[in-house]
């Protein structure tokens, strides 16, 4: 059985960052620069903190949510390769505008099961799976015709009520059934942790989820060794994610600036 294991923080000789002190990343958006150069300036800066904390750098993940398939078009010249989308209306009408660019297709918001069909098939990755139901769903609904599906477990760190995601505790089993899906590959995890204002607490999070999926990796073997994936980290903790070893960091509005206004 799990039981929730020690929040210890990854030391690094070059991280000099003080524990109490507030999250103030240096992971700055230059908003007023051109997208494709804002893309270019963040992934540099990633990659300096990655260095700094004694990582390897984690994948930049364009959450493109509400943004258009022009911008998202801009952003591919620039070099990025990966989009998250959270909502399947709202993505299929820009993979079809921009089928003729090789992108990899993220879908992280919240699964339901009567859209599981139309995930399975247009997408790469699925970060929000957090049951056993749904993953047997993706793995039923996945055409033949296309590689497995490659999915992270959702956890629920905090046991927020609000919020979509597996319990700690529940996580090992699950991951172990999952495993076993023929047309799945389950690849990690992937959190949303509750918002922290102290870089310390920010750390203490992205150190849970990690040791989390280390206790998976030794524990469930048929999980191994495609269980890579640390899937946390966005435009309000980067840099604590990152000072943790994620591997994937979904970023929204530090990439393309604040979101639209909807419209009435």
């Amino acid at each position: 059985m799990y039981t929730r294991l020690p929040q210890t923080l990854h030391n690094s000789k070059s991280a000099h960052r003080k524990e109490a002190e507030c999250a103030e990343t240096t992971l700055k958006p230059l908003l007023n620069r051109p997208l494709g150069e804002r893309y270019s300036a963040l992934l540099a800066q990633i990659r300096s903190a990655a260095q700094r904390y004694q990582w390897p750098a984690p994948l930049l993940l364009a959450a493109s949510k509400t943004r258009s398939a022009s911008e998202i078009r801009e952003l591919f010249e620039a070099g990025c390769r990966d989009f998250g989308e959270s909502y399947l209306q709202e993505a299929l009408p820009k993979m079809e505008a921009l089928q003729d660019l090789p992108i990899t297709w993220h879908f992280i918001g919240p699964l339901q099961s009567n859209k599981t069909r139309g995930i399975a098939s247009h997408f790469d990755w699925v970060h929000s799976v957090d049951s056993l139901r749904l993953a047997e769903r993706l793995s039923e609904q996945r055409p033949p015709t296309l590689a497995p599906l490659n999915v992270c477990l959702q956890i629920n760190l905090d046991n927020e009520p609000t919020k979509s995601g597996v319990a700690p505790e529940f996580a090992p089993p699950l991951a172990n059934a999952i495993a076993a899906l023929p047309h799945l590959r389950l690849r990690g995890l992937m959190c949303v942790p509750a918002p922290r204002e102290l870089f310390s607490e920010q750390r203490q999070s992205a150190a849970a989820l990690r040791a989390l999926l280390s206790h998976i990796q030794a524990h469930c073997p048929r999980c191994h060794p495609a269980l890579d994936t640390l899937s946390i980290g966005m435009s309000d903790d980067l840099e604590a994610a990152i000072a943790e070893g994620s591997t994937l960091v979904r970023v929204g509005s530090a990439l393309f600036g604040p979101r639209p206004p909807k419209t009435p």
